[in-house]
This record gives structure tokens, C-alpha cells and sequence, in this order.
């Protein structure tokens, strides 16, 4: 069975507005959430006053919204990210509830601490959640967050940058994807190509290189992609031979793949047989790797 998937998308639709109304007015949805009259009267006098078919920037006051999608690119939920000085809040809901129970909260968790620490910097993440709100204590406890204080109704519950770290290359955030595997020296270059690239890619990277097992160059499985090695993929349907590359080196026209681009950074560390979900522009494809076709390392290229 493939494991849950979500993609938070920030771009908030007139659409997504509609359905967002549709899910605040399901009393099971919202009765833990504690300003969901609030955000209903809010959706509903945006959707009444501005004829815009993109809504994002008015979703973004006062922190950012973020939409939740399924692997087959339907919305099941929001996340909401509020920074405040060095800390930041999550606010979750799956709005949809033919979707409760398949853990797809626990997955969204995880991907709105990698916006948290990664794309917003925060060092502490709190979630306060009601405290007869057994689904979500218990989605929160999974990803390895632990708890603050506490009163009759209000349980807060909190991760620290520090932790997340530590839990992330643990492989100890409840569902996550499967291992990877980076070399020291490519992890050493890349970081020093993110502290000079940005955008939403660069914070998928940094993650991706965070997460991932080091090892010696010459200890690296010869089925590993590494950098610049070459590869044969499967997108959704689509076959495809590619070189992953350095940004300075890319090249479409030959094939040559920008670890700075979406397939780029997400076929990183992956062996031969591994298939992964990953989100790009527009939607959400199924990424295999068939075969390595040549790597530095195995070929003795250490100079590459």
C-alpha cells in the first residue's frame, strides 16, 4: 500500500474558497477549530465582494494559508502558518471527512513543519489543540511533538527546530518518506548552493539534503543517483533519460536536470526501483527510477 501523501499548495482559488465554506460548514469538522465562524464570515464576504478567480493574498493575512491535495490532486484540507517573533503556529484541519483516518493529517503535519523550519525559519512550531480532540493529539504526538502545558480544554504542544532536525535525519516523523542517500561532498556543495539560491525548490532541497543517510564517496551504492549521475526515469507515463547537474550545468535540450528544478531535487538520493510522489507545477506525478545509467563514484569520476 503506497504511503499517505499531501502537497501544500499556496495558491488559494476561488474554488478552493468554495470548497473551504462547503468543509467550515460540517459542525465535525469544526468543532474543535476554534475560529471557524470567524473564518467562514471571512471566506464568505471575499467570495461576495471580489471577483478574482486567485484569492491567495487575502488568505495570506496575518500568516500564510497553504491548501491541502491528495495524491491525485484533490483538496482535503488546509494548513495555516502564523509566525510570531522566532515562533511560529500550525493550524490543521481535513476538511474532507471521507479522508479521516488514512493518517493524511500526520503527513500534512509533516509538510507544514518543512515550510515552518525550512521556508519561515521558525525555532519553535506549537500546535494547541483541544483537548478532546483524540485525532489530532494524536496525529501531533506522531510527528514527535511533545507537550508544553496544559489545561481542561487546552492541550499546547510544541517542536523545536533543534528536534525536528534531529528527528528528520532519524528518519523518526511519523510516515515519512523512505531513506536517501547523499555523499559527503555533494553535501557539502550543496549547501553551499543553497545559502545562495531561494524559493519553494531551494526549501525542498535543503530538506531533502537534511533528511538524507552520508556516506563515504567510495562507500555509495552504485544504484544511488547522485550528482551528476545519469539515470533513466518514469514520469507518471513518460520515459525519459536525464543528467542530474549543478544549476551552472543545466542543460534541457541534452537532458541535463538542474538539481534546483522539481524532478531534479526530488530523483536526488533515490536508488534504482524507487518510485516516489512529488509535486510539481500544476500537479502531482509518480517519479521512478528505473535505472542508473552512470555514476561519478562508481566509475572512480570522484573529481566530478
Amino acid at each position: 500500500m503506497s504511503k499517505p501523501f499531501i502537497s501544500l499548495c499556496p495558491e488559494i482559488t476561488r474554488a478552493n474558497a468554495l470548497t473551504l465554506m462547503d468543509w467550515l460548514e460540517d459542525e465535525n469538522v469544526v468543532r474543535y477549530l476554534s475560529d471557524s465562524r470567524h473564518v467562514s464570515r471571512f471566506i464568505e464576504q471575499v467570495i461576495g465582494r471580489v471577483q478574482l478567480p486567485i484569492l491567495t493574498h487575502l488568505f495570506n493575512q496575518g500568516g500564510r494559508f497553504f491548501m491541502a491535495y491528495d495524491r491525485h490532486d484533490v483538496p482535503v484540507g488546509f494548513v495555516r502558518l502564523v509566525k510570531n517573533g522566532a515562533d511560529c503556529e500550525i493550524v490543521l484541519v481535513i476538511g474532507d471527512r471521507d479522508n479521516w483516518g488514512r493518517k493524511l493529517g500526520v503527513t500534512a503535519i509533516r509538510e507544514g513543519m518543512k515550510l515552518a523550519f525550512f521556508d519561515m525559519r521558525a525555532e519553535k512550531l506549537i500546535a494547541k489543540i483541544h483537548a478532546d480532540n483524540a485525532r489530532s493529539l494524536k496525529a501531533f504526538l506522531r510527528c514527535g511533538f511533545v507537550l508544553e502545558t496544559e489545561t481542561s480544554t487546552l492541550k499546547s504542544f510544541s517542536m523545536t527546530s533543534a528536534r525536528y532536525l534531529r528527528l528528520l535525519r532519524e528518519s523518526a516523523i511519523g510516515d515519512g518518506p523512505p531513506d536517501i542517500y547523499i555523499t559527503e561532498i555533494d553535501q557539502a556543495r550543496l549547501r553551499n548552493l543553497i545559502a545562495l539560491e531561494q524559493g519553494p525548490v531551494v526549501v525542498d532541497l535543503e530538506h531533502e539534503i537534511e533528511r538524507a543517510i552520508v556516506v563515504d564517496p567510495r562507500q555509495v551504492a552504485r544504484n544511488v543517483v547522485t550528482m551528476n549521475s545519469r539515470a533513466v526515469l518514469h514520469l507518471d507515463d513518460q520515459e525519459m533519460e536525464v543528467a542530474l547537474v549543478y544549476p551552472e550545468d543545466a542543460d534541457g535540450s541534452a537532458g541535463k536536470l538542474s538539481i534546483c528544478s522539481d524532478v531534479g531535487t526530488a530523483i536526488l538520493g533515490y536508488k534504482e526501483g524507487d518510485s516516489i510522489d512529488w509535486r510539481i507545477p500544476g500537479r502531482t506525478c509518480r517519479i521512478g527510477i528505473e535505472k542508473v545509467l552512470y555514476q561519478p563514484e562508481a566509475a572512480g569520476d570522484f573529481h566530478l
